[in-house]
Order: C-alpha cells, then sequence, then structure tokens
C-alpha cells in the first residue's frame, strides 16, 4: 500500500491507475492525513443460473409441521 499526495495523484492519474488494476492499493493524503483510497475493482460475480440444482435435494411434505410437545417444550423451557 503506498500514499501519495493529491498533487502528486493528479499528476500522475494515469500511473496510479495502472498500478491499482494490478491490485495495489493507493492512499491518497492531503496534507499528510488519508482521505481516499485508490483501489482495483473487484471482478464481479458470475452470473447465477436459476434451476441448476433441480432434482438434486428432497423437502419432506411435513417439514413445516409443528415440532412435538415435548421438544418444543425444550426450546421454551430454555
Amino acid at each position: 500500500m503506498s500514499i501519495v499526495s493529491v498533487h502528486e495523484a493528479k499528476t500522475h492519474l494515469s500511473r496510479l491507475l495502472a498500478r491499482a488494476a494490478t491490485g495495489e492499493e493507493i492512499i491518497i493524503a492531503r496534507a499528510g492525513k488519508p482521505v481516499a483510497t485508490l483501489v482495483p475493482i473487484q471482478a464481479p460475480a458470475a452470473a447465477r443460473t436459476p434451476g441448476l440444482d433441480a432434482g438434486k435435494i428432497w423437502i419432506a411434505e411435513d417439514f413445516d409441521a409443528p415440532l412435538p410437545d415435548d421438544l418444543l417444550a425444550e426450546f421454551e423451557d430454555g
């Protein structure tokens, strides 16, 4: 990570962008105090395709049935 002044950032923006594109993070400072960070943009996540797992899982017919009283009591008394 490098720290550069605002003046240096304005003067050498193309060079700093090239460095950021390679993964380097660059802090831009005004009067010695950090004010911004130049970072590379993360590659977008791959597009999701709905239905890729179709037929690979099974859900019981009673998956949302009420819990038995004895098990429910364990949660309520806990």
